[in-house]
């Protein structure tokens, strides 16, 4: 079980300084159609749900694909 925790701390990370180094890689998450946003004066509400269904469906995919 920790080889699998050490595994995916180091994957993170990995995946973290990609998104570091390279931010134009993801100008597009968060921005899809159907995300919500609202901004008026201070208030500031943000809803990712397009965005996090499609983080869902690809993380279902990966993790279908790695059970079989």
């Amino acid at each position: 079980m920790a080889r699998w925790f050490i595994l995916a701390g180091l994957i993170l990370v990995v995946i973290g300084v990609v998104l570091h180094t390279m931010p134009w890689l993801l100008n597009w998450f968060g921005r899809l159609p159907g995300d919500i946003r609202y901004e008026s004066g201070q208030t500031r509400v943000f809803v990712p749900l397009t965005s996090m269904i499609l983080v869902s469906v690809i993380l279902t995919l990966v993790l279908n694909l790695f059970s079989r």
